[in-house]
């Protein structure tokens, strides 16, 4: 399971976003079930910047967000994010996949 959450960042809280981001991914990879985390720059748009992990399964990827510790990092940062559905599989392993009613 791939889980994208996408960031727009103005230049000068750059490097701000930078240390949380990076705090963030170094958390997540010490989550059970965390295969690699990687904070990445889009390249043609140099405000916008992800983390990307791939996740054993998306169990893995929701109970990262368990604990105190996940609520100090993780959830201010990714509480910036994008609103936009993040959580991504392989075609075969999805299934149907009906989208939700909001």
């Amino acid at each position: 399971m791939l889980a994208v959450n996408r960031f727009r960042v103005i230049p000068e809280d750059e490097d701000d976003f930078f240390r949380r981001a990076r705090a963030a991914v170094d958390f997540m990879a010490t989550r059970e079930g965390a295969e690699s985390i990687e904070l990445v720059r889009n390249l043609d748009e140099p405000d916008l910047w992800a983390i990307v992990g791939r996740w054993a399964n998306v169990g893995s990827y929701r109970r990262a967000f368990n604990g105190y510790d996940a609520k100090v990092v993780l959830v201010p940062l990714l509480s910036e994010a994008i609103d936009e559905p993040g959580a991504y599989d392989v075609p075969d392993d999805v299934g149907l996949n009906l989208p939700r009613s909001r």
